[in-house]
């Protein structure tokens, strides 16, 4: 594929989708399943938080690397190193003896799956056109979003049927398919000349994202509550439905992202963050009041479609902010803000499910998205003063 003929798919894409998404969908499958292995393990529910939160430490720190790193190696090298870390650490979980040795593993885990979201990103990005971006990223996302949600299904049904031996070692088993997919991609023409426009000093924080990226912080702390509390509040309701939930939250998200991208390169983010933003609010409503198992599926909808909707649109929003040769630092600042944001929540949010209870988890990420939704229209607003100022000095 070329970006003369402006096509969106050809082999490379698909393989940088399918492996990304098997990547993302053991992350997933390990979510649920990790506090039942917390908890098996003689740990409590701030501790289960500790495991989210440092894993979450060790890939914010590797990202800001990435850059560096980009412009001294080539990304497809490092890649198919960043998935293999994670391969070894999926089935090294299963040496666990103690909560120690656990956090060791995920310290590991967390660097490989710092490095490979980074550069999943910047690959995916490189081959996409650029007048195209915001529909190629939407559908890079799907795949990712799909596992995202499938993985938990997927990890509750091999407990259900297996052990955690099984589930750690089918889950690195999976993660070397995705290796050898990631052998095959072929990178843009283009993409290693971008490489050597890079800096080669490590970059902590790109700026020019700096406004999108807090608003993922806040998408990715509402999202600790379902992707790492949602097992254990089902069993506080009686809910035995756990893989039907995700399994909706992946439909719903698939069928959104299949018109929000292009609605993304037509319109802009506003288009997609502000109805995003209200049907999530609408999805965390429904799981904090919901006393039926009809409510639960109807709130993972609304939350599948929220979700679903936001994630790719800021993504492609950071993306389009900076230089085509400044994507790994756009990408690590996108992502380490966001899993700061699961990080942090989930650490925070175990804290809140200890002292009152995993309900309560749903209404604080009621109100996180709120603050969302009001960010966001205030700085709609202040861009919108700013612009008619501007134009009332040209006409002066």
């Amino acid at each position: 594929m070329t970006h003369t003929n402006n096509k969106i798919w050809s082999l490379s894409f698909i393989f940088v989708l399918v492996s990304n998404a098997l990547v993302f969908m053991i992350f997933e499958m390990l979510l649920p399943t990790l506090p039942l292995f917390v908890t098996s393990l003689g740990g409590e529910a701030n501790q289960v938080g500790l495991v989210t939160g440092i894993f979450m430490l060790s890939a914010i720190l590797i990202r800001p690397f990435a850059g560096s790193l980009a412009a001294k190696f080539d990304k497809k090298v490092l890649l198919i190193l960043g998935i293999i870390i994670i391969a070894l650490s999926t089935g090294a979980y299963y040496l666990s003896t103690n909560i120690s040795v656990l956090l060791i593993i995920r310290l590991i885990h967390g660097a490989g799956f710092g490095l490979a979201t980074t550069y999943f990103a910047t690959l995916a990005a490189e081959i996409i056109p650029k007048d195209r971006r915001g529909e190629g990223i939407g559908y890079f996302g799907v795949g990712e979003t799909i596992a995202i949600s499938v993985g938990p299904m997927i990890g509750i049904m091999t407990l259900e049927l297996f052990d955690f031996q099984r589930l750690f070692l089918g889950g690195m088993s999976v993660l070397f398919l995705a290796v050898i997919m990631a052998i095959f991609i072929k990178r843009a023409p283009k993409g290693k000349v971008l490489d050597k426009q890079e800096k080669h000093n490590v970059k902590i924080l790109e700026k020019r994202v700096l406004f999108p990226s807090l608003l993922i912080l806040l998408i990715g702390g509402a999202a600790g509550g379902i992707m790492s509390f949602f097992s254990l509040y089902a069993i506080e309701k009686d809910f035995t439905n756990v893989g039907l939930f995700f399994l909706l939250i992946a439909v719903a998200s698939f069928a959104i992202r299949l018109i929000s991208g292009k609605l993304f390169d037509l319109y802009g983010p506003s288009i997609i963050l502000i109805p995003g933003s209200i049907l999530a609010i609408i999805g965390m409503i429904m799981l904090y009041a919901a006393n039926s198992n009809g409510m639960i599926l109807t709130a993972a909808i609304f939350y599948g479609f929220g979700f679903g909707a936001i994630f790719p649109a800021v993504q492609t929003w950071c993306m389009n902010l900076v230089e085509e040769h400044e994507h790994e630092d756009a990408m690590a600042s996108f992502f380490n803000f966001f899993d700061l944001g699961i990080g942090g929540g989930s650490l925070l949010l175990g804290l809140v499910a200890t002292a009152a209870s995993y309900q309560a988890i749903y209404l604080v990420g009621t109100a996180v998205y709120g603050v969302f939704l009001v960010i966001y229209l205030v700085h709609l607003s202040m861009k919108k003063r700013l612009m008619d100022k501007r134009k009332v000095n040209n006409i002066a």
